[in-house]
């Protein structure tokens, strides 16, 4: 009797989980086989402005950067200047110590040497053309002939010894001219850069050789950016424009510019042709910006200011034509209705609606829920 109890009971547990599994399964159907409720974000036209730009990526750099070179060759026995340092034309950057080439030093003492023995010979024998002369033994005009020929002499002898001292100490004691010993500056600016140091032997500038930079010189105050355009927006870039400078380095603020030179002639970096450009940097009495920052120019190839704008997600195009999505109803579900628009200039993210709607439309934006 207990046995027939327990087997009536497990067989009403089993039909009524029977029976739940499938009312589930009819319920499970029956919500699949509703209509899925999609949402739009509704979005309506706003007044502004569309700019249409180009970017040219490329680095700031002075607008003249003077190499500083040495008149002779020897090592560099002091600097006086530091790089970072402001410095004005015809300041010292640095001395050097000369070291004569032995050839060329025994051949100067030589003819030092020589000349004062062809001297010496031609005074003696002009001291006793002066006697003659006095006691008019000899006529004036061998008497000016003596005088010249021991002028040479002596010239000669000073050329010599000029020569001497220029191959020994880089500079005649008889010159006025600055010692070419001492490096000076070309230009008033700052200095860049110093790449030698004291010891280092350097080289002068010569037919076979541009010689040893000694410094590296330029006007701060007159900067400009030097980038490239791609080839595709060259055509919309011309002389003259303005010109927007983002300096990585100072990401606060922007420095306007004003675009002066556009190659006439391509470049191919990494397989694209691109245009170098540059734009003169417009700076303040305080604005200080290094050489060799990485910085983006902007471009503005076109621009509308106060215009009916859209989103351009919200715009579909088949061929030549455009079309917006507008709102009839919002509830209990979203219907919308096609409507042909006129659209102006696009910057890529905003389109200017030239014709077709109003600012009080509302148009179907981006899908945000796809639930239930």
């Amino acid at each position: 009797m207990k046995n027939r109890v327990i087997k009536k009971i497990m067989r009403i547990i089993l039909l009524t989980f029977v029976g739940f599994a499938v009312l589930g399964t009819f319920y499970f159907l029956w919500q699949k086989s509703q209509p899925k409720v999609v949402k739009y974000e509704i979005v309506q036209p706003t007044k502004g402005n569309i700019e249409v730009k180009s970017i040219a990526t490329g680095k700031v750099e002075p607008r003249f950067e003077i190499l500083i070179k040495p008149q002779i060759s020897g090592i560099i026995d002091e600097l006086k200047k530091e790089a970072g340092q402001m410095i004005k034309k015809d300041e010292i950057i640095a001395t050097i110590k000369v070291i004569p080439e032995m050839v060329q030093l025994n051949s100067a003492e030589s003819r030092v040497r020589l000349a004062q023995i062809s001297l010496n010979e031609i005074y003696e024998v002009y001291k006793r053309d002066v006697g003659l002369f006095d006691q008019g033994v000899i006529a004036k005009e061998d008497y000016q002939k003596s005088k010249a020929t021991y002028l040479k002499a002596k010239e000669e002898k000073d050329n010599a010894q000029s020569a001497l001292e220029l191959i020994r100490d880089g500079i005649a004691k008889s010159s006025k001219m600055a010692s070419t010993t001492q490096v000076r500056s070309t230009i008033s600016g700052m200095i860049l850069d110093i790449p030698v140091k004291v010891g280092n032997q350097v080289i002068m500038s010569n037919n076979f050789n541009e010689g040893t930079t000694i410094a590296s010189v330029a006007d701060m105050n007159d900067m400009i950016f030097r980038g490239y355009v791609d080839e595709t927006e060259i055509g919309n870039i011309h002389e003259n424009m303005p010109v927007k400078l983002v300096i990585g380095a100072i990401s606060n603020r922007t420095f306007n510019a004003k675009l002066e030179y556009v190659s006439p002639k391509s470049v191919e970096n990494n397989g694209v042709i691109q245009f170098e450009v540059k734009a003169a940097i417009q700076l303040t009495g305080d604005d200080f910006i290094r050489a060799g920052y990485s910085a983006n120019a902007e471009f503005v190839l076109d621009k509308k200011e106060d215009v009916m704008t859209l989103p351009e997600g919200c715009v579909e195009f088949k061929g030549d034509s455009s079309f917006v999505q507008l709102l009839k109803e919002e509830t209990p579900v979203q219907t919308f209705k096609r409507e042909s628009v006129d659209i102006g200039l696009s910057d890529g993210v905003k389109v200017e609606i030239v014709k077709g709607l109003t600012y009080k439309n509302k148009v179907k934006g981006a899908l945000i829920n796809d639930e239930n």
